[in-house]
């Protein structure tokens, strides 16, 4: 009978000791897949307005009467709305004359870029240069920054337009990586194919 006994205690030493090596092993934190849309652009092109450009067949453009809850400067102010995204791109449209010079317009876009420095953990400039008298600066802002995809362009004696990309969403910059990246050709493609029309 005693071997039976020492048999089952040995089992069970054995077994409790193959489960102790074992452990738990968290899983690594995972995000939602996102299915993103076929790439295919449309002209917005409105009578009126100081510019023309190309933007997704799955964004909407809304004009902008309120701009963080301050009145919109002009009526050229809108904003690409990616709903599938939960997203925005504000666009501000100003003249460049007497009130906004040119150097006080760029220097205001650089430290709306900057501010962010306090959550980025780096800003990228690219230059923008187009056929189309299009000028100015593209900005990668790394790191759980509000607005990570931003940029000014100017024809540099009459028009000047910024844009913002910002999620409704916390700025985790690791969950919303791969729609930075996917909305950020959208920006590009936008800035690719501004036109400027005829000075308001």
């Amino acid at each position: 009978m005693r071997p039976v006994i020492y048999f089952f205690l040995a089992a069970l030493i054995f077994t409790a000791a193959a489960c102790q090596q074992q452990g738990f092993t968290p899983k690594p934190r995972g995000f939602f897949r996102v299915d993103f849309p076929k790439k295919e652009y449309r002209l917005f092109d409105e009578p009126g307005y100081p510019y023309s450009f190309e933007y997704p067949v799955y964004a909407n453009i809304v004009k902008d009467t309120l701009f963080f809850d301050a009145k919109a400067e002009n009526p050229w102010w809108i904003n690409v709305d990616f709903p599938q995204f939960n997203s925005k791109v504000y666009m501000s449209y100003k003249t460049v004359g007497a009130q906004n010079s040119l150097d006080k317009l760029i220097n205001d876009a650089f430290k709306l870029t900057y501010k962010h420095t306090l959550k980025a953990e780096s800003i990228n400039e690219e230059e923008i240069s187009t056929p189309n008298n299009v000028h100015g600066l593209f900005y990668e802002v790394g790191g759980n920054a509000a607005s990570a995809k931003q940029f000014y362009v100017t024809d540099s004696f009459h028009h000047y337009l910024r844009g913002a990309l910002y999620f409704y969403a916390p700025p985790n910059a690791d969950s919303l990586a791969p729609m930075h990246k996917f909305l950020q050709e959208d920006m590009w493609h936008l800035v690719e194919t501004l036109k400027w029309k005829a000075n308001k």
